[in-house]
C-alpha cells in the first residue's frame, strides 16, 4: 500500500511537458472555413518546420483546472486546453520576452476571427513606425484568430493569436502575447468560449508544481 502511494505521488509531481502519456493529434482543418482555407493557401511567409513536441498533441492532465480552462506553461512554451477525464490538448506556442511577460488569471473578454491589429503606443515606440491599423490577414501579426485577455472588465492588451511568423513557436520572442501556428489557433478558437478562464504561469514555475490561485493578472513591460 505504501509503495503505491509512493508511485502515486511520484507521478503526480512530474512536470506535464516529462514523462506522460501524449498521443500526436492528427491534423485537421475541420474548423476552417473557406475564408481561412483561402487566405492560408497564399500565405505570404514560408512554411516553417514545427518540432514535433511543438506539434498538437492529446495529453495527460493531472492539475485540476475545469474543462474549457486555457493554462499556458511559459518556460515549457506549452499551451494546453483542458478536457474531461484527465486529459488536455497540448499546443506549441511562442511566448513573451521576459520583460514583457505577464502571468495570474484571465478571462476571454472577446474573441475575433482575421482580426485587424491595432499597434500600441508602446509597440510603435519600439518596434515602429507602423500604421494606425493593420487589417487583418495572413500578413497581419495576429494571425487568423484572437483571443483577447480580460481581468475584470478591463482589457489588459494581452492576446492568445495566431501567426505570420510560425518559426518561432517554442521560443519567448513576443512582445508579452502567445502566438500559436494558424492551424492551432482555429483549433483552439473553435473550441473556446467567451468567459473562458485563462491561467498564465510565471516563468520558472512549470505545470506540475503550481497549483490553481486566484492571483489577478500580472505584467511587466
Amino acid at each position: 500500500m505504501q509503495r503505491s502511494l509512493f508511485a502515486g505521488l511520484l507521478v503526480a509531481l512530474l512536470p506535464l511537458g516529462g514523462c506522460m502519456q501524449t498521443t500526436l493529434s492528427p491534423s485537421s482543418d475541420a474548423s476552417m472555413t473557406p475564408r481561412d482555407r483561402q487566405l492560408l493557401s497564399h500565405a505570404p511567409y514560408a512554411q516553417a518546420t514545427i518540432p514535433e513536441q511543438y506539434l498538437r498533441h492529446i495529453v495527460d492532465y493531472p492539475r485540476k483546472e475545469q474543462p474549457g480552462t486555457i493554462l499556458v506553461d511559459t518556460d515549457a512554451r506549452y499551451l494546453y486546453y483542458v478536457l474531461p477525464d484527465g486529459k488536455a490538448i497540448r499546443y506549441g506556442v511562442a511566448v513573451g520576452e521576459e520583460a514583457q511577460a505577464f502571468s495570474g488569471i484571465a478571462r476571454v473578454g472577446r474573441m475575433a476571427e482575421w482580426p485587424d491589429w491595432i499597434p500600441t503606443a508602446d509597440i510603435q515606440a519600439r518596434l515602429g513606425p507602423y500604421p494606425a491599423r493593420v487589417p487583418g490577414g495572413p500578413a497581419n501579426p495576429l494571425g487568423a484568430r484572437a483571443l483577447y485577455l480580460y481581468a475584470g472588465n478591463k482589457d489588459t492588451l494581452y492576446r492568445i493569436h495566431g501567426t505570420n511568423q510560425p518559426e518561432y513557436i517554442g521560443q519567448a520572442i513576443s512582445s508579452g502575447c502567445i502566438r500559436m501556428r494558424n492551424e492551432d489557433v482555429i483549433d483552439l478558437y473553435d473550441r473556446v468560449k467567451a468567459g473562458s478562464m485563462v491561467v498564465v504561469l510565471p516563468p520558472s514555475q512549470n505545470a506540475a508544481e503550481v497549483q490553481p490561485t486566484s492571483r489577478p493578472v500580472r505584467w511587466r513591460g
